[in-house]
């Protein structure tokens, strides 16, 4: 079944080749350049390798990995939420992004918080991560919001940007 976590006004399912339109859009926009990093996803066959290199890969290989996130009412996509596992950290971490008509009207916290308890109850998660850009305030307000706390800063890699490291243990979570 490839739907994962449903919402208030949310569902979260498995992506699929079929999305790969939509993933060619949210990994150009700006936004995502800018606090995520260029995946290099230039056209409709780079977003199919994305997809099946990246998330459906992480579901065969550890059952979880990044979503893409409906709308519950018209079934339009309108991001990305899920688990991601990285060699570089002890934890399984949280992931998000949203098309730039679609932030700041709650849906990363609702599919964040939808995540979190999926993975506590489904996975047997107790503990995951979060890695940010320090100056990324927006990502930094829907981690505090579902329940993150900052644990200290982070560098993925000899080249990489000092990342901001946030926790959750499930015990502080206000977005369920």
């Amino acid at each position: 079944m490839l739907d994962i976590i449903e919402t208030e006004r949310l569902i979260l399912r498995r992506l699929t080749l079929d999305d790969a339109d939509f993933i060619l859009e949210l990994l150009n926009d700006p936004s995502f350049l800018q606090f995520i990093g260029d995946k290099n996803v230039r056209t409709v066959d780079d977003a199919c390798a994305y997809i099946l290199n990246g998330p459906a890969a992480s579901y065969d290989k550890f059952g979880f990995g990044l979503y893409l996130v409906e709308l519950n009412a018209t079934g339009e996509a309108i991001g990305i939420c899920g688990l991601i596992r990285r060699e570089e950290l002890d934890d399984v971490d949280l992931g998000y992004a949203f098309l730039p008509e679609y932030r700041s009207k709650g849906y990363a916290v609702e599919s964040a918080s939808g995540v979190l308890e999926y993975a506590r109850r489904e996975l047997g998660l107790d503990r995951i991560a979060a890695i940010t850009l320090p100056h990324n305030h927006g990502s930094i307000r829907v981690l505090e919001r579902t329940g993150f706390r900052f644990e200290k800063m982070v560098r993925l890699s000899k080249d990489g940007e000092d990342l901001s490291l946030y926790l959750s243990d499930g015990r502080c979570s206000q977005g369920l």
